[in-house]
């Protein structure tokens, strides 16, 4: 029976990430559906945790962190947790051999997150490995099916999809990370002299993880690629977007896609990789 409740674990991670994120389900849609669920419980993993220090005001989240980090201790351990999201999690972390050193890197960078609100340049490098490049690797190890050649070959370019991904969302959630959360990660930088200057050089850095990323996507396993690549089209538009804007507006609203356009970048996604011409 116990195969009935890692079914119902992971129907929890799956409505966990349709619930949080439209564009990400989209790229979930478009990979093999023998690799949706273990993205699914990824996915749900990561959201939980930045959840607790994101979006849990009142509550004391420091402890809900500590014990966040000790379930998923005590989940792998056990290989079960009556947490469904943590229990869909601890089979993939088996199932493909994900390090624990990756989860641990995860965890601290969502702790930083609990006591520091700007960064210099060695703890913004820290926090972007730790929040988005480490997932990355993540979901390559779902990706490659155990193949450790393919694994260490995609390392560098999985890293630099994540970095990407994490900085336009720097971008995209400035206003509410400044003035809801009193967060800056952008490394000492001051958000109240946020300029076009400032922005530019954000900007030039992103594009080359963007170019250094796509090198990658261009080699993952069919089965990976056109959902990775939809991801990738997606953040490429919005961060387009992002830079047809002047500084100023960043601070004042969070610049979005609609959905009638995903939908769009979708099916041109589709289109390119069905011509293999990403």
């Amino acid at each position: 029976m116990k195969h009935l409740f890692d079914n119902v674990s992971a129907k929890c991670s799956k409505l966990t990430t349709k619930e949080y994120s439209t564009s990400f389900s989209l790229g979930i849609y478009f990979l093999h559906k023998k690799i949706h669920d273990p993205i699914y419980a990824i996915y749900g993993f990561v959201r939980f945790a930045d959840e607790i220090v994101d979006s849990f005001h009142g509550y004391d989240k420091k402890r809900l962190m500590q014990q966040f980090r000790n379930d998923t201790v005590t989940a792998l351990e056990d290989k079960i947790s009556l947490n469904p999201i943590l229990n869909s999690f601890q089979k993939v972390v088996h199932d493909y051999n994900i390090e624990w050193e990756l989860i641990d890197t995860f965890l601290k960078s969502m702790e930083m997150d609990l006591e520091q609100s700007a960064h210099d340049q060695e703890s913004y490098k820290e926090y972007i490995v730790g929040s988005a490049e480490v997932v990355g690797l993540m979901c390559l190890h779902v990706f490659v099916k155990g193949d450790a050649t393919m694994y260490e070959k995609q390392k560098p370019y999985a890293m630099s999809l994540g970095s990407a991904f994490q900085k336009v969302n720097f971008l995209r959630d400035a206003k509410e990370d400044f003035d809801s959360l009193g967060r800056t990660y952008f490394p000492d930088v001051s958000m109240k002299n946020f300029d076009q200057k400032i922005k530019k050089s954000i900007e030039s850095d992103i594009e080359k993880d963007f170019q250094h990323a796509l090198i990658g996507i261009k080699e993952l396993p069919s089965e990976a690629r056109l959902g990775v690549y939809l991801a990738y089209i997606y953040y490429q538009h919005l961060f387009n977007k992002i830079k047809s804007v002047p500084a100023e507006r960043i601070l004042k609203e969070r610049i979005r896609i609609p959905n009638l356009n995903k939908f769009g970048l979708l099916f041109q996604c589709y289109l390119r990789n069905q011509l293999n011409i990403l």
